[in-house]
């Protein structure tokens, strides 16, 4: 049974930086691509960042300059360094792979919030 277990979120001031992990535990088999989504309160989930296999890094627009996405393929784990954070960067931040067969795995989600 595979399992995703993010960590790395908390409260963080405007400006400031975390960086969000995202291990992998089971037997997943052709990984597609490795996502960061989140999802504010009252608004729809939303991709942040995706890593596909062998190709490059793309983001949403709003965060680009500022995330960076990079993966661990040894471990499974996916990584989401996150700089210049802002207020309305407030959500829950779930870890996603997608694999072959249609397959989906989501993390249990950590909690971001930016504030002074």
């Amino acid at each position: 049974q595979v399992q995703l277990v993010e960590s790395g979120g908390g409260l963080v001031q405007p400006g400031g930086s975390l960086r969000l992990s995202c291990a992998a535990s089971g037997i997943i088999f052709s990984i597609n691509t490795m996502n960061w989504y989140r999802q504010a309160p009252g608004k729809e989930r939303e991709l942040v960042a995706t890593m596909a296999s062998g190709g490059s890094p793309t983001y949403v627009d709003s965060v680009k300059g500022r995330f960076t996405i990079s993966r661990d393929n040894a471990k499974i784990t996916v990584y989401l360094q996150m700089n210049s954070l802002k207020p309305e960067e407030t959500a829950v931040y779930y870890c996603n792979i997608r694999a072959a067969l249609s397959r989906s795995y989501w993390g249990q989600g950590t909690q971001v919030t930016v504030s002074s």
